[in-house]
């Protein structure tokens, strides 16, 4: 995924934009960039690889460089950005966040109209300058967004730095959030309420979707109204926010919290402790401790000396052996227990594999698995959640081909049986995954129950990874 966050103010905002853009630094792994405007100097733009490092080493010896009282940032998963251009709308600074479907047929379109991109040496073309194109075709810039709304198929959001003021504008269908945030002298836009409060800003309003607004340091001016029509990712609350981030209102630890308690109410296992498998996996822990009866403790650590933050390789042997090195497990408490631990999800089944054997050797007498969302039968298409580059790479998907061949794990209507929770499919799936894993039990949260903590209606949630729902590309 990827978080941004730009501030205008009355003042200098350069060490605003630092550090609200670090507070985004959990949304992504490789690439970062900042961009600052002043009247007197113009933009200043720099861009670094944090593949390997962190947000602040990399940005925090150039900070002398910026100026002025308007300015971005972004943590990204994937292209560089801020972007500069120079248009017939003036000039710009532009991040974005979401997944282009259809970049390739956009691509060919622009090329058609004689229009140049720039790729990257792997031949890909970068997905915020393809948006800023189809920005500047607009007659304005509420007009560009548009044609970007009508044009993409997934899902982007806009943060854009220009000589007057700053535009934001949520994607089309509200997939990804953004939240105004005040305080006495400025104003900020972000992906996450986390960063306001140490900045001293405090939400004002979330972004609906499609929504389109210019921020100055003492106002907002509405752009464009939001449609009334919203999906936002469920999966912000089980895997990706922040425990003190708030989206549409509802706070992160509070709906780990929340299908936790739903699962602890329901459970009858006998387990000594229940842990949570760092980060995600704590609120969840507590709310099933506090329901159950069953005693909440540590028995997995993060060392967060050396591993504050999650290093992404591009080799799957690298991202196995960071996941382990990074948790160290407490012989002396799980020595000879039963013992219950929650996690956010199961995607392709690697990291519960080595949790389970780790656990195991550390000697526990027994493992129950507890997840916080449904099983995943769908990757991503609106977000890059998954790196996945096929469905079937899902372990859920790979049972189904297991049980009943590969046509039968693509044909949406047997996934959809496999997906209904407490039917036949769905418990010789859970058989099946509770053996490989050698867990005692595993359970996953019901669709229902995450959606009720979530606290928004079945209609405003997209639960595509789930269930296949999608009520538009």
């Amino acid at each position: 995924m990827a978080g941004f966050f730009g501030t205008i103010s009355t003042a200098s905002c350069v060490t605003d934009v630092f550090y609200g853009t670090d507070y985004h630094s959990h949304l992504g792994t490789r690439r970062a960039g900042m961009a600052t405007f002043d009247k007197e100097n113009g933009f200043k733009r720099s861009i670094h690889n944090i593949s390997n490092s962190h947000f602040r080493t990399k940005f925090e010896h150039e900070l002398d460089e910026f100026s002025g009282n308007a300015g971005i940032g972004i943590i990204s998963d994937t292209d560089a950005q801020p972007l500069l251009i120079n248009s017939h709308l003036g000039r710009f600074a532009i991040s974005t966040i979401g997944k282009i479907n259809n970049q390739d047929d956009l691509v060919a379109h622009l090329l058609e109209q004689k229009v140049h991109l720039s790729e990257f040496s792997s031949g890909r073309v970068n997905p915020t300058e393809l948006v800023g194109l189809l920005i500047v075709q607009g007659k304005d810039f509420v007009d560009g967004i548009e044609n970007v709304y009508r044009h993409i198929k997934g899902s982007c959001s806009i943060l854009i730095l220009t000589e007057d003021g700053i535009i934001a504008a949520r994607d089309s269908w509200g997939r990804t959030p953004i939240v105004l945030g005040k305080r006495e002298d400025a104003y900020a836009i972000a992906s996450e309420t986390s960063s306001f409060f140490n900045l001293g800003f405090h939400t004002e309003q979330f972004l609906g979707p499609g929504e389109i607004v210019r921020v100055y340091a003492d106002h907002v001016e509405q752009l464009r109204k939001p449609n009334d029509k919203m999906q936002i990712c469920s999966f912000l609350w089980v895997y990706y926010g922040f425990p003190t981030s708030d989206y549409e209102g509802r706070n992160v630890e509070q709906v780990r919290y929340a299908c936790g308690h739903a699962m602890g109410k329901n459970d009858d296992v006998k387990a000594d402790c229940v842990c949570g498998i760092p980060d995600s996996g704590i609120g969840m822990a507590i709310g099933y401790s506090h329901t159950s009866g069953v005693p909440y403790q540590r028995a997995i650590t993060k060392y967060t000396p050396t591993w504050p933050r999650s290093f992404t390789p591009s080799q799957q042997s690298q991202r196995d052996l960071v996941a382990k090195m990074k948790l160290i497990h407490n012989y002396s408490i799980l020595r000879g227990k039963s013992v219950l631990f929650c996690d956010d999800s199961i995607v392709r089944g690697t990291q519960l594999r080595d949790n389970t054997r780790c656990l195991l050797e550390a000697g526990a007498k027994e493992v129950h698995m507890r997840i916080a969302c449904p099983p995943i039968f769908y990757g991503c298409p609106f977000t890059n959640f998954t790196t996945s580059k096929s469905d079937l790479e899902l372990i859920t998907r790979r049972y189904i081909a297991e049980f009943e061949g590969i046509e039968a794990a693509n044909d949406p209507e047997r996934i959809k049986a496999y997906a209904t929770t407490d039917s036949q499919e769905y418990q010789r799936l859970m058989r099946a995954l509770r053996d490989k894993f050698a867990l005692k039990s595993l359970k996953y949260t019901r669709i229902e129950d995450l959606v009720a903590a979530i606290g928004l209606p079945k209609s405003k949630v997209c639960t595509f990874c789930f269930d296949g729902a999608n009520p538009k590309e």
